[in-house]
């Protein structure tokens, strides 16, 4: 069960944020969830914030929820990490606390808390789902950076989870760039082919992920400073037109890595997701 720590009426729904004992990673696990309004069960978007983020940047930032309550879509933004003084740490950002890469850690000293595929894909929906209206066989997923990375990973490795996906400027191969190469290493150990089931793009080139969903939704600024050197959309491109994966991949000229720029298009994305979430 969860506990609430705070409520907070909005755009004639409710965000809770709130904070419950997890089995996968054996720590206390923090969450926002808003409610639109109605009595639901409502279909549900996961978020998955980016590396130094918790579950309150995309809350107070995206100005996600007067979309959201129109669409009558509940939204779901976890914490990026376990935390806390048992849970190993990094003195750099991308890595450890608040850089969890949404994986299974399978190495020393990560892998007794970084469990955070099984924590999002089986622990917190059904957490959630005890607490709040909110109906798991409408389940789509999105976010933002190594979110995003985690969002499509997610998707392509759980197709019979998640009905939608989506994503804001996603790390779209991390076996090819610096931040996925150093995370990946550290979690899952020097075999890069361990790595290979955490790739989009890899996933895609296979065809073992490929066709899965009617289309897939990218977002990506221009003015990334973090374009070339980390997130490579032209990669996930590449893939899903070789694999046949229908792909909307929307650069956008002037925009940067910021929350200013998701704020921009996140109505785009519920709308997206309400879509293909509709009984």
């Amino acid at each position: 069960m969860s506990d609430i720590l705070q409520q907070h009426r909005t755009q004639g729904g409710t965000l809770h944020y709130c904070r419950h004992d997890s089995a996968s990673t054996g720590t206390a696990m923090r969450y926002s969830l808003f409610l639109p309004p109605g009595n639901g069960p409502f279909p549900l978007l996961v978020w998955l914030s980016g590396l130094t983020c918790t579950e309150d940047n995309f809350t107070t930032k995206a100005g996600a929820y007067a979309a959201a309550a129109r669409l009558g879509l509940a939204v779901l933004a976890p914490d990026t990490s376990p935390r806390g003084e048992e849970v190993a740490n990094d003195a750099a950002y991308d890595l450890g606390q608040g850089a969890s890469f949404y994986v299974d850690a399978t190495q020393a000293p990560w892998a007794p808390h970084f469990q955070m595929e099984r924590y999002v894909t089986n622990e917190l929906l059904n957490v959630v789902a005890r607490s709040f209206a909110v109906d798991l066989t409408r389940v789509g997923i999105s976010g933002h950076s190594m979110g995003g990375h985690g969002a499509l990973t997610l998707a392509l490795r759980h197709p019979t989870l998640f009905k939608s996906v989506s994503a804001f400027s996603p790390i779209c191969s991390p076996l090819r760039c610096p931040w996925g190469e150093k995370a990946l290493g550290h979690y899952l150990g020097e075999d890069r082919s361990t790595w290979q089931a955490h790739d989009a793009s890899w996933l895609i080139e296979q065809h073992t992920a490929a066709g899965h969903y009617d289309n897939i939704l990218v977002d990506q600024g221009l003015a990334d400073s973090f374009l070339e050197g980390q997130l490579k959309p032209e990669l996930l491109e590449e893939a899903c037109a070789a694999a046949g994966q229908p792909l909307t991949l929307r650069r956008h000229e002037g925009y940067d890595h910021s929350y200013f720029f998701i704020s921009s298009f996140i109505a785009d994305h519920l709308q997206w997701h309400a879509d293909r979430l509709r009984a």
